[in-house]
């Protein structure tokens, strides 16, 4: 039979398409831009693309109206009036480097460290980071702090993945999934495609959020559980499988350390630390021969439960014991934490024998012969069809690190990780925590003119590894990879203005923000901060924090506060780079990677932000960007992706390497790679080969291919770490036993939360106030139809979101006499804020919640003065501190995950009484100079242009 042609569901609205890749979420779905005239008429979704097969959602589509806003900057621009008045002058752009290359010239001269560059969700850190580590500052990080470190830094140091970007479900095998704190606004197209898939097939999506909406109002279960107690839930269920008994001990004896020796020795700098051979190597107890052999010996049965003498004397334990041990405990049992996580026993324990029947009695068979890492075949993958997904909801607190954990160790007890069915890697991962740099940015590291000896970001193995001087004092500016934050791999970012104005541990000359709105949305604190932006020292008159420079696209609340703006274009007149040595856009069936191309070239006097880095890199003559003659080695940021290689051969793009076009992951330069990917629709995609699909972490087949992509040099199975030997070695610290001993008013902090088992404790700062005078959790959740506080300026998605009420639930409003359309006071620890109310059901009965973003401030993003988004749109952020209420002894801790220092922004409490009615929310801010003119109405077809 002849295949009939596929219908068109759209027609042709201009006279030229052109592929790239969407920038208006984290999903970087694939793109149709249709052109007319030059200009963008309509954007659809690339039905070729491996990402969104073609579909898009509302953010997509209104990237017409991103790239049309009246909130673009028009070119470069030098504060004229008071920081935060929006009072400024246009300048050239060769004025504009040129003062940034003299400010930032000054500092890399004499203090290097007083240059704080910190980036928002830019997707280009590969670049950012080079760039600062060949600055030579140590101070740098990108918005994951912020954000997600939580997700990423236990999902790697416990299976050496994550969730989110670094994995996904099984879509086409799960027969029972469970989301945890996900909101919709987060790879939207990726997830809505794989819960269709799940409803075509009958299977089973639970869901396990405060609240229901988006996802979680199509899922057959929603559990609306309490906010951040998602993981003393977890481990009740770990309590449950364990008591029953239903876990796959053949998957825990083959790929994680549940056998290795824990060595039994209160009191020692030992305790607690894995007995290991001369060689390093993790020691098991083989119950044939009754002796202690190296984990990775061919053919060893090792024992789960027991106490050994070792040959030098010492007892040890497998962690296996210390596991069972610890959740079989009665504080774990269902009925023991019903109360504090609102989740009923009974509830609890039906979840529980649900994971445990489709697990095993479910179990699936994919008939493939492939060989793991000691050298058996196998027959084929055995599948354990249950997955989990989660993100910030368990992120943004401060047990979120291991909470994570927590929800990791639940999958690897049944053997549901990269299995037929379960949660699956997406390339370049797996990776063990070997695999990855340990931070830089000691002393020691950087000096006037010299580039950092190593990445800043990374994982330490231990207190030795921290970035603090001999006093024990933080290196950097956010404290990150100090005794406040000892394992803070993606930086904390919501730390740095509050530390600069401190000037704790140091004061800085120059801060480099891009893409940030460090002023408002992205700050915990925004009244505090703003206050902080515009003060000045006593007795100099000079601003506390000297020079900002922004870069941004678009006129942003924090634009108001710069110094100097670089103004960058929009995501369709630049070159991004969607890379392997960043976040690609990888699935867990191959390596994929994408770029974005000027689809269409910009009508005002912007340059794009990465060629504009390049620039100063060259212009400051930094490692890296010039040759020895001092010449750029880069033209701009095309040329970068194209010629700039990390190691030989390796280079930001996996696709269409080598002379000829024909080489993947690693060959040489190819000139006309760019043009390769542009006809290939701004994309690459590579399949792993069948044998390499599953059991990443222990499957040679596919670490033979990860070397061969250049993932790595040599092969690098992961052991997952149900057990974390480096926090114990800060416990040890803490309790005074191993160098470098933790300072005494670190050390209850560090006790309290580096277990090295996964662990619950109630949030900091709930822990810290009068709960019962605050007896509400106030949470945010992204929309939809918005992503990040730029999305929120766009004309189409406007009108879904103009703005954002206070969801109450219906016994709280019933309680405090509030009814639809009411204005109430939300009272925190740290301030008040008055809003419009609406009664809703479908949430947590102590839980209020709102949409983040939408509120503005008056004058900033193009908007009209009167705005609904600036009148009646507010943020919680008003509410929330970015330090723990004080506890008396004169120390204020950041309210921060002490573990990684993410940002705790979901630990607020509030309480709520009924206001008189208004006509604005409180409070309210003088409003920005507005830059530039703007429309009264932006209509289709007749886009504003200056």
């Amino acid at each position: 039979m002849s295949p009939q042609p596929r219908l068109a569901l759209s027609n042709p609205v201009g006279d030229e398409t052109r592929k790239t890749t969407c920038y208006m979420c984290a999903c970087r779905c694939g793109i149709d831009v249709h052109l007319k005239d030059g200009r963008i008429r309509y954007i659809e979704g690339n039905r070729a693309h491996p990402v969104n097969r073609g579909v898009l959602c509302a953010k997509g589509s209104a990237g017409i109206m991103q790239h049309y806003a009246p909130a673009r900057l028009e070119g470069p621009l030098l504060r004229s009036g008071p920081r935060g008045s929006g009072r400024f002058r246009r300048i050239s752009w060769e004025e504009a480097l040129g003062l940034a290359t003299e400010w930032m010239g000054s500092v890399r001269r004499t203090d290097p460290k007083k240059l704080a560059f910190f980036t928002g969700r830019d997707q280009s850190q590969a670049l950012t980071s080079f760039w600062a580590q060949q600055f030579g500052t140590p101070n740098y990080a990108a918005h994951g702090g912020f954000c997600s470190v939580n997700m990423a830094a236990a999902g790697i140091m416990t299976i050496g993945g994550a969730f989110w970007e670094f994995g996904a479900p099984d879509w086409d095998r799960t027969k029972l999934f469970v989301l945890f704190g996900v909101a919709e606004d987060h790879d939207s197209n990726p997830l809505k495609l794989g819960i269709s898939k799940l409803k075509s097939r009958g299977a089973r999506f639970v869901s396990v959020n405060p609240v229901r909406t988006g996802y979680s109002a199509v899922a057959d279960n929603w559990i609306g559980i309490r906010p951040g107690t998602d993981g003393l839930l977890i481990l009740a269920l770990v309590h449950e499988l364990l008591r029953t008994r239903r876990i796959d001990v053949d998957y825990l004896v083959r790929y994680t350390n549940a056998p290795w020796l824990v060595i039994d020795a209160p009191g020692t700098a030992e305790h607690g630390l894995f007995a290991r051979d001369r060689e390093g190597r993790a020691l098991i107890w083989e119950t044939v021969t009754e002796q202690a052999v190296h984990h990775d010996l061919k053919g060893a049965r090792p024992a789960l439960s027991g106490r050994y003498q070792l040959g030098d004397g010492r007892f040890a334990r497998p962690s296996f014991e210390l596991l069972a041990e610890k959740y079989l405990d009665a504080r774990y049992a269902p009925e023991a934490v019903a109360a504090e996580t609102g989740i009923a026993a009974e509830t609890i324990c039906g979840l529980a024998a649900e994971i445990a029947r489709v697990a095993f009695e479910e179990e699936i068979f994919v008939d493939q012969p492939w060989t793991d890492m000691h050298g058996a075949r196998h027959d084929g993958f055995v599948g354990r069809p249950v997955s989990f997904h989660a993100m910030r909801g368990i992120s943004a607190h401060s047990n979120g690190f291991q909470t994570a954990r927590a929800l990791h160790l639940l999958q690897v007890l049944i053997g549901a990780i990269d299995c037929p069915g379960g949660f699956r890697y997406e390339p370049p991962y797996p990776k063990p925590v070997e695999a990855h740099p340990r931070p830089h940015g000691r002393a020691e590291h950087f000096g006037s003119e010299q580039p950092l000896a190593g990445p800043h970001l990374g994982f330490p193995r231990g207190p030795e590894d921290l970035l603090i001087d001999e006093d024990g004092r933080p290196a950097r500016i956010d404290k990150a990879f100090s005794w406040d934050a000892p394992i803070s791999a993606h930086g904390l970012m919501h730390m740095v203005i509050a530390n600069a104005h401190a000037g704790d541990p140091y004061p800085i000359d120059t801060l480099f923000l891009y893409m940030a709105n460090m002023a408002w949305n992205s700050s915990m604190n925004t009244a505090g901060v703003i206050k902080m932006l515009e003060d000045k020292d006593g007795e100099t008159g000079e601003y506390r924090i000297p020079r900002i420079i922004v870069a941004d696209a678009y006129a942003s609340e924090m634009t108001a506060y710069a110094d100097l703006v670089l103004p960058d274009t929009t995501y369709l007149e630049r070159h991004d780079c969607i890379s392997m040595l960043d976040r690609p856009i990888s699935e867990p069936d191959a390596v994929q990677d994408a770029i974005r191309w000027p689809v269409v070239e910009p009508d005002r006097d912007v340059r794009g932000f990465q060629s504009v880095l390049l620039d100063l890199g060259a212009r400051l003559k930094l490692p890296g960007f010039v040759d020895a003659r001092g010449t750029p080695l880069y033209r701009d940021y095309a040329d970068y992706i194209v010629r700039h290689e990390r190691r030989p051969g390796i280079g930001p793009l996996a696709g269409f390497r080598g002379t000829a076009g024909d080489r993947v992951g690693r060959g040489a330069i190819n000139p006309a790679q760019l043009e390769r990917y542009i006809e290939n629709g701004s994309f690459f995609t590579h399949p792993i080969p069948a044998e390499a699909l599953y059991f990443k972490h222990a499957n040679r087949a596919y670490q033979d291919f990860a070397v061969k992509m250049g993932f790595f040099d040599q092969p690098q199975p992961v052991i997952f770490q149900l057990y974390q030997e480096n926090l114990q070695k800060f416990r040890l610290s803490a309790q005074g036993v191993r160098e470098p001993v933790a300072p005494e008013s670190h050390r209850a902090r560090i006790l309290d939360s580096f277990d090295p088992l996964p662990d619950w404790y109630r949030p900091l700062e709930e822990a810290a106030i009068d709960r019962e005078r605050y007896p509400l959790h106030a949470i945010t959740q992204r929309p939809a139809a918005m992503y990040h506080s730029w999305g929120s300026m766009n004309a189409w998605l406007r009108q879904i979101h103009t703005a954002n009420p206070l969801y109450v639930p219906g016994s709280v409003c019933d309680a405090a006499g509030l009814a639809d359309g009411d204005w109430a006071w939300v009272i925190s620890p740290h301030g008040r804020i008055k809003v419009e109310v609406a009664r809703m059901e479908a949430v947590n009965g102590a839980t209020v919640w709102t949409w983040n973003a939408i509120g503005k401030r008056k004058g900033a993003w193009g908007l009209d003065e009167n705005a609904p988004e600036a009148t009646k749109g507010f943020l919680l952020n008003h509410l929330i501190h970015e330090l723990l209420p004080p506890k008396g002894d004169g120390l204020r801790w950041s309210n921060s995950d002490p573990v990684t220092g993410q940002a705790a922004w979901y630990d607020l409490r509030v309480r709520i009484e009924k206001a008189e009615p208004g006509a604005h929310s409180e409070p309210q801010f003088r409003p920005v100079e507005r830059l530039g003119e703007a429309p009264d109405e932006l209509r289709y077809g007749q886009e504003w242009s200056s």
